[in-house]
């Protein structure tokens, strides 16, 4: 059940601490604000409010984060009893309604009437609450396929949004790219939340009925790896759709490092490729469409798919290429050479 707005809220005498204190859960448990939402029983919206110190945290949630996370709760704060809090705001709030109209009416049922009035006639209608906000339905893409693969990458959904969570520094300006990608394919503008502190970029969108479209075209809402999602067959139909979807998946949840080793005193040093994934079908899969691309891939440690040869790391970049500066720099930097 979700958490009653009418509880104990915690505020922290410091501005910036309750901000830093949910970032700093978040960056440790290395879950979406999705996830954190679910863990906590709370609306993402919500959750990104009080990183955001738009309104007070409820201290159940913070102990509640505190306890899931071994992050004690910054100290210098203090518990705002809530019914205290209604019983003063009522009361200011009924004393300038008096000093103002000279009294208060009391007609209940009355107001009720009028209200039921209002939103059959007006209300229903323009309360955005009750309406779903718009955006584009793009069709199938090499673009949405990319989309797709960022998604199932460093993305992330609940029922009512959508997050993607970057590295703050090394992902700045990928978070760009991708910013402009969401753009050009949904019509929308996206938040974009980062912490210097805990070093995490949240690209988040709002919109209920784009999570419903996203999922229809195959991504999950929820834990992804519990659910052991896989590539969209709309995508593993199509050879372009394929490559633009690696290329997603490899931008976001891949590497490029540098292997190293010695042969007869002399030292040699190579760049490789590894994706890395918890789910067992989606690293089938990036290692059959690898496969079917002319690469040897090979699965290393159950969880990563690795291109270690100089020939298909340099192919790779020929043929998928990167939309992501921080792999097109790696893979810059370090030459295969001899040391």
């Amino acid at each position: 059940m979700a958490e009653s707005v009418i509880s104990n809220r915690i505020i922290f005498r410091k501005r910036g601490t309750q901000g830093a204190f949910i970032l700093g859960v978040k960056s440790k448990l290395k879950v979406s604000w999705s996830e954190l939402a679910s863990k906590l029983a709370l609306n993402p919206r919500t959750l990104t409010d009080w990183s955001r110190e738009k309104f007070h945290m409820s201290y159940k949630a913070a102990s509640s984060m505190s306890k899931i996370s071994n992050i004690s709760i910054p100290n210098g704060y203090k518990i705002l009893k809530w019914n205290n809090h209604l019983k003063s705001v009522s009361s200011k709030g009924g004393k300038a309604l008096v000093e103002k109209q000279g009294s208060v009416s009391i007609n209940e049922s009355h107001r009720k009437a009028q209200w039921r009035e209002w939103w059959n006639e007006k209300g229903k209608f323009e309360n955005s609450i009750v309406q779903p906000l718009p955006f584009f339905k793009p069709l199938f893409s090499e673009r949405l396929a990319e989309f797709i693969g960022i998604m199932m990458g460093d993305g992330g959904m609940s029922k009512h949004q959508i997050c993607i969570t970057l590295h703050h520094i090394d992902d700045m300006e990928y978070s760009k790219f991708l910013v402009k990608l969401i753009i050009e394919l949904f019509k929308i503008r996206p938040s974009v939340y980062h912490s210097v502190k805990y070093s995490v970029k949240d690209i988040v969108i709002s919109r209920s009925e784009l999570v419903k479209y996203l999922h229809s075209l195959g991504l999950p809402i929820g834990n992804k790896v519990k659910q052991q999602f896989d590539i969209p067959d709309w995508i593993k139909i199509n050879l372009k759709y394929q490559i633009a979807c690696l290329r997603g998946l490899v931008d976001t949840d891949g590497s490029i490092y540098t292997h190293k080793y010695y042969v007869n005193g002399k030292s040699y040093s190579y760049k490789k490729i590894s994706f890395t994934t918890a789910s067992a079908p989606l690293r089938n899969s990036v290692y059959e469409i690898l496969k079917s691309l002319g690469f040897c891939p090979r699965i290393s440690h159950k969880v990563d798919v690795r291109l270690e040869s100089q020939k298909d790391v340099k192919n790779y970049f020929v043929l998928v290429g990167s939309h992501n500066p921080k792999h097109l720099n790696r893979y810059a930097k370090v030459g295969y050479s001899k040391v």
